[in-house]
């Protein structure tokens, strides 16, 4: 499966508290059990007014599918290419 980065707006995201954040979580994985094995939800980011999402999915369809039936946006897809962190410089020498 691929992995892919999904931005949801969500006003006031990152003022919620962990009953909220808990609410919403419980929602997805109820959706994520529905939809089946062809989409996991990795983790995510709070920020502002901003979810940024880390999934593993076998389309963008089925992340769009999972936001549709939970009532969850998603601003945008993308998918990733590759990854990279502080070892990555040290893999050029």
């Amino acid at each position: 499966m691929a992995k892919y980065v999904i931005e949801r707006t969500v006003p006031g995201a990152g003022q919620m508290d962990a009953t909220a954040l808990g609410a919403i979580a419980a929602q997805s994985n109820k959706v994520l059990r529905e939809l089946g094995p062809d989409v996991q939800w990795v983790h995510s980011y709070v920020v502002d007014d901003k979810i940024f999402c880390l999934y593993h999915a076998t389309g963008e369809e089925i992340i769009r599918e999972h936001g549709r039936c939970g009532g969850f946006p998603v601003d945008a897809v993308y998918q990733v290419q590759a990854t990279i962190d502080p070892a990555t410089a040290e893999q050029i020498r």
